[in-house]
């Protein structure tokens, strides 16, 4: 006899609204530049099994939310994909959860002149923000992070004392370059009081943390300096109960120049995209409140 067959977790929303909001109160403006996800949980079963959209808030009506909330200002992501959760959970009485999402796009005023023009920008390319909003009925996680933050240092980095087997290619080094683009995000305590922080204020920190956490010793292997940044931002930061990291090993093969004539003291390198190793880890306190749920969905992360 077969099983019953019966829906299981579901969600649903509007992914990718791209919204720009310029605030032009003043001759200076300034630019706000997200692309926003929204995913209700809740009460959806009768659209699945009877085709019954009573309790469907249509997709369309998250997009024109995003934008309308927008006209107001963004403030920070966090902030902003705070202000969409709680709207949406109140205002639908079927909506008891959901996940909202955005990356956050910087830009910087360009200098003209020797100084920085009131309405012209240009893109800054160093890394992209992001932010995760999840509400399941009275718990609320939030986790802010970045994405393609790539850092290079060109030595205190080596690699030795791996086993080596019959298949085993890779030379011990003690002077290597080490490199990686820097996916992290970190979860806010459960329980906190998110009115209380400088969400902008709190992004910076924990970015120049890790970035010092990545130069400050020589790094045995990408494991370790993972792990160094990651206790930097622990032991500074109370609020944030667990860091998460995905580090791709970017490998610069140094060039034999030995063909034609040449020396190579460390100075020559072919950047190599693929393959690459990949180093993920979790570094958290020990006395971490489990929240599985708030990482459900982030692919790429251990």
């Amino acid at each position: 006899m077969s099983s019953k067959i019966i829906l299981g977790e579901n969600q649903y929303g509007k992914a990718e609204v791209r919204v720009v909001k310029i605030t032009r109160d003043t001759d200076r403006h300034e630019i706000e530049d997200l692309n926003v996800t929204s995913q209700l949980r809740g009460d959806f079963a009768a659209a699945h099994l009877e085709g019954d959209n009573a309790h469907v808030v249509a997709t369309d009506t998250q997009k024109n939310t995003i934008y309308a909330f927008a006209r107001e200002g963004v403030g920070s992501p966090e902030a902003f994909l705070l202000r969409l959760g709680e709207h949406f959970t109140s205002s639908f009485d079927w909506v008891t959860g959901g996940r909202w999402e955005a990356e956050s796009y910087s830009w910087d005023r360009i200098q003209a002149h020797g100084t920085e023009h009131n309405h012209s920008f240009v893109r800054n390319g160093q890394e992209v923000r992001t932010a995760v909003l999840v509400r399941d009925g009275a718990t609320t996680h939030l986790i802010s992070g970045l994405k393609d933050l790539t850092v290079l240092k060109s030595t205190q980095s080596g690699f030795v004392g791996y086993p080596k087997d019959k298949y085993t290619t890779l030379p011990e080094t003690t002077d290597r370059i080490l490199a990686t683009d820097v996916s992290a995000r970190w979860r806010f305590k459960t329980g906190t009081d998110f009115s209380t922080l400088d969400f902008n204020k709190s992004y910076d920190d924990v970015k120049g943390l890790l970035l010092e956490g990545f130069t400050e010793k020589y790094s045995h292997a990408l494991q370790q300096t993972l792990f160094d940044m990651g206790t930097k931002v622990l032991e500074a930061h109370s609020e944030i109960d667990e860091i998460k990291f995905s580090m791709p090993n970017k490998h610069h093969f140094l060039v034999d120049l030995s063909p034609f004539g040449l020396d190579n003291p460390n100075e020559v390198f072919f950047a190599a995209d693929r393959p690459y190793g990949l180093i993920e880890a979790t570094v958290q306190r020990e006395d971490a409140t489990p929240a599985d749920i708030a990482w459900s969905g982030i692919a790429g992360f251990c």
